[in-house]
Parts: C-alpha cells; structure tokens; sequence
C-alpha cells in the first residue's frame, strides 16, 4: 500500500473519531442548562423600602384673597420674600372707604354731642322734680294748717281756699315734672341708641377701610404672587370665588407629600423613618418620619378621589402620604419635586436570598417533573401541599436548588424584600445552593431539568469605534 493511501486511511479513522467523540458530548450534554448560584447565608440587615415621589409642602400655608371691591394701588412685596405676621403685603384704593369713615367719626361725634345734652336735661329735670316735690310738702303743711285754723274759726273761708287752690297746684306741678323727666329720659335713651349706631357704623366702615391694606396672617414666604398694580379685584359672593392675590407658605415645618402604590400602602404606618431627596438640592438625603396617610384612595392620571368617580374602572391607584422633613434647608419653595424611601421593617441576621432567584412555577409542570425522576435516582424536594383547583394555573413560589447536576424546586416562604434581597422564612437552610441566574436560564428553567454551574464573570466585549 502506498503511503499517500495510507496517510489518508489515517485522516478519515481521526474525522471519524472525532465526530463519535464529538457525537457523544453533544448528546451528553443536550438538555443542560449552564446557571449561576450562591449559597444561601443570613444577611446581617435587611431593610424593606417603599419608595414613592410627589414635591414639597408646607404645612401651614395661607391664600390671600380679595376683601372689597377695588384696584390695587400698591404692591410691597415679591416672590419669594421673607414676611412676618403683621407686615404690609399690598394696597387697594381706599377713596371712598376712607370718605365713609370721616362720615360716619362725624355722625358719631354729633350722635355724642347729642347724648351729652339730653344728659344736661335729664339731670335739669331731675333737679327740678326734686324742687316741685319740696314745693308741694310746703304746700300741704300749709294746707293741713289751714284746715285747723279753719275749723276754730281762726281764718275766713277766702285764706282757706287759697291755701287748698296753693296745694293742688303744686301736685300738677310735681306730676308735670315727672313727666317731663320721662320724656327727657326717653330722649336720652335714644341718643344713645343712635350713638351706639353710629359707632358700630365707624366701626364698619374702618373695618372697610382697614382692608384695603392687606397684611401677612402668619410668619413665612410668598410663594406664588399673581397680581399687579392696577389689577382690579373683587370679593368672593357666594359660591363664587373672590380675586386670588398670593399664597403664602410658612417653611418652618416641611412635609414631602408623596404618591404610594395601593399595592405598597398596607406596609407604610406613621411613625415610620424616611430619606428624603430633593431633585433641587442634589447629593443630600433628609431624614423625615411619616406624620399622615391618606384614607382614600386617589385615582393616578386624574388625581381625584375614588368617591368622587361614578364609574368603577380598574386605573391605578395611590395613596397619599405625609413625610415630615427634620432640619429642611431654609432656600426650599413649595412644588420642588421630591423623591422618600419609607423603611417600612428591618431585621437582622435573617435567612436572604437575591430577589432574582425567586421562580413561579404551575403545580402541573412539578408534578410532571416528580413523574420523570421517579427511580432516576435522584433524591426529590418536597412536594408542594396539593390545592385545589386548575393545576395548569395553580402558581407556586420557589426556588431552584442544586442538587448534583439537577436543580430541584423547591417551595419557600418569603418575608420582607429589601432593595436587592428577599427573606426567606421558611423552605431553605444555610448553605443550601440556588440558581440565581442567568435571567433567560431562570425563566426557562424545568424541575429536574440537568444544569451545569458556571460562577465565573461574564467577558467583557470590547466597544466597537466609532
């Protein structure tokens, strides 16, 4: 035979036995999934966030609105000034008010004038009562003694007449006295009624007067200020809203009002701790507590209340909540945009795992698998408790343990989530090796299906120029 026969005898018996070999491998290796995995250890803290944004808010904040009619004459302040309780915020014209209450300080001082001379008459009459009534005790002593001497025969009948003509003339002059007092009395009462009148009426009209000139109700910022000088204003009448002239913000005490997932809001109670983040101070966490939430529940693209919609419809839904801001920083303004992580639980030393390895699977893809292990060997997990009901929708919550080259699923129970891991409270010990990834190799992932680890990192592809 001769040797380019024999070289290619060689060639053919190596292609092959490297298709056999290759054959093989490819066939012993059909099936497995290549995971990652982790051992389950106790993470020293674990802390369940709800994280929610919505903008800042003061507490205690106040709109000013129109009092009367008018223009507005002056404006002494601007968005954004400080302002104190009492200070001057604006002017209205104050023409006609002012002229109403010259008038009505003129009617009063003449309504007083008046009662101070009624008083003068009052007083005369009453002296002039007490005259008349000692006239008249003269008159009757004169009288009764005249009746004496009469009798004895010691006066003519004509001195007897006159003395008894002298009394009942002095009784119609006490009576006429006594009226008169009644009437001057009267009078008096009525003077002062018009006085009383006239000074409730200045006290209106300065009231009047008075606002015209509007003044800061509480100690903060003007945060929104819409008018100008010579923008005419008018009061609210009715249920129709008067002219809004500014709003006002006390930024002592701030709140970070935030929107919370309805799925979320069953965890969040006051008295919880909170970072806080402004989008308008960067690179800064403020830490706050939790002070209100909302009972009702707000529709997400309307943000009107659920009572206030006719229709049911299931739109999301959000809560509100109230973070009261420690130490806020004093350039803050009302509607910043905000952003509160609320820790809503913390623990140490649990059982976590990452939230990724976490699997759903239907109870009938587990029983399935149990069937096609069965005598295999290969040592199962527990089984899942039968429910009732579909077992092609009867979902079940676990994770993948490997066990030899098989990944076993395994039932858990789970606690609280923290930002990157989940608790597990029961179905996995210390050690215990789970999937955690990769994310396709998880979602695709069968019970008993043959997997092959491979922890090391992922190789990094080199950017392509430009």
């Amino acid at each position: 035979m001769k040797t380019w026969q024999k070289v290619g005898i060689g060639v053919s018996a190596v292609v092959v036995l490297g298709g056999i070999v290759g054959y093989s491998v490819n066939k012993a290796n059909k099936g497995v999934v290549t995971v990652q995995t982790a051992k389950v250890a106790p993470a020293e803290t674990l802390i369940s966030q709800v994280t929610a944004s919505g903008e800042i808010k003061p507490t205690t904040y106040t709109n000013v609105t129109a009092q009367g009619f008018g223009r507005i004459t002056s404006i002494v302040v601007k968005e954004g000034d400080h302002v104190k309780k009492g200070d001057v915020l604006l002017t209205q014209d104050n023409i006609q008010a002012n002229a109403d209450v010259q008038a009505q300080a003129a009617s009063a001082n003449s309504a007083e004038s008046g009662v101070a001379a009624s008083e003068a008459s009052y007083k005369a009459a009453q002296a002039d009562l007490l005259q008349q009534q000692a006239n008249l005790e003269k008159a009757k002593l004169d009288y009764d003694r005249g009746q004496n001497l009469y009798k004895d025969g010691l006066i003519p009948k004509q001195d007897f007449d006159q003395r008894k003509t002298g009394y009942d003339a002095q009784v119609a002059a006490v009576d006429s006295s006594r009226a008169r007092v009644l009437q001057i009395k009267a009078t008096l009462d009525q003077m002062r009624a018009q006085l009383s009148q006239s000074r409730a009426m200045l006290v209106h009209s300065q009231d009047i007067l008075h606002k015209t000139t509007y003044t800061s109700p509480i100690n903060g910022i003007v945060s929104y200020l819409p008018e100008r000088v010579g923008d005419y204003v008018v009061p609210g009448i009715q249920n129709s809203n008067g002219s809004f002239l500014m709003t006002l913000s006390d930024m002592s005490i701030v709140t970070a009002e935030v929107k919370v997932d309805e799925t979320d809001i069953v965890s969040v109670k006051r008295g919880q701790d909170a970072d806080v983040t402004i989008d308008a101070v960067p690179g800064k966490i403020f830490k706050g507590k939790v002070t209100d939430i909302g009972s009702q529940a707000v529709l997400r693209t309307s943000g009107l209340a659920t009572t206030q919609s006719n229709t049911s419809n299931q739109e999301a839904k959000d809560f509100k909540v109230v973070v009261t801001i420690g130490d806020p920083p004093e350039n803050l303004r009302p509607g910043l945009s905000t952003t509160a992580k609320i820790k809503t639980a913390e623990k140490k030393n649990v059982l976590a795992i990452p939230i990724q390895a976490l699997a759903v699977r239907t109870r009938k893809d587990i029983e399935e698998a149990k069937k096609n292990a069965t005598g295999s060997g290969v040592t199962l997990a527990a089984p899942p408790p039968t429910a009732p009901g579909d077992p092609k929708k009867d979902e079940i919550q676990g994770v993948f343990v490997v066990n030899g080259k098989k990944a076993l699923f395994r039932p858990v129970e789970t606690g609280i989530t923290g930002v990157t891991d989940i608790e597990i409270t029961k179905g996995l010990q210390q050690g215990d090796e789970i999937v955690i990834g990769s994310y396709k190799a998880l979602r695709t992932l069968k019970p008993e299906a043959s997997v092959k680890v491979d922890n090391s990192a992922p190789k990094k592809t080199d950017e392509q120029p430009n």
